[in-house]
């Protein structure tokens, strides 16, 4: 092979590995067009558990195969101006289909900072699940390891929802309004 044909080879070589490279390389979709978090809302809020560690296993008794009920929750951080409200939303997004909601609880009142275990905070609101219940539903894979996120927004507002309010309304008000979040994500496998 001549010098000059190498050099052609190399260079087409070069362009067309840039080409690939560069495919699929646009804009990708926020992984929270679909799910309750939000894409505008800063990630200053520091949500953490007694009962496991961020990226951590959950333990038994907070899924379905356990007693199912809510874990210890506390957060710290929400930026320079004091929340109106806080929402807490647990979701699993390597569900089939789509994000599988397990509970939204929201105007948790602004000076509250945690949720004890197997309780929802005074004067806050929870709003059907992804099961149809307004209630902790605990994780549940068929099979394989799921994600669990538990995340908290602060909100500039209560969003003013009763108990059982429908689960779009109450994420559509939590996407559109949170200023600042927090997520702990948990661990939990079933089956093979």
């Amino acid at each position: 092979m001549s010098r000059m044909s190498r050099r052609n080879a190399v260079l087409a070589f070069l362009l067309c590995a840039a080409a690939v490279s560069g495919c699929g390389g646009g804009e990708t979709s926020d992984p929270g067009d679909n799910d309750a978090r939000t894409g505008s809302a800063r990630t200053s809020i520091t949500v953490t558990s007694t009962a496991f560690a961020d990226g951590g296993s959950i333990p038994v008794r907070f899924t379905c195969d356990g007693d199912e009920t809510s874990p210890p929750l506390a957060w710290t951080g929400g930026g320079a101006a004091k929340p109106a409200a806080w929402a807490l939303v647990v979701d699993d997004p390597d569900a089939s289909g789509d994000t599988f909601v397990h509970w939204v609880v929201l105007d948790i009142p602004p000076a509250t900072r945690s949720v004890a275990e197997g309780a929802v905070p005074a004067g806050a609101t929870q709003v059907t699940n992804s099961a149809g219940s307004a209630s902790y539903a605990g994780p549940c894979p068929p099979s394989g390891t799921h994600h669990y996120r538990f995340t908290v927004y602060a909100l500039p507002a209560p969003t003013g929802l009763t108990d059982g309010a429908g689960l779009d309304e109450a994420l559509a008000k939590v996407r559109s309004s949170a200023d600042d979040q927090g997520t702990l994500v948990g661990l939990y496998s079933r089956g093979s």
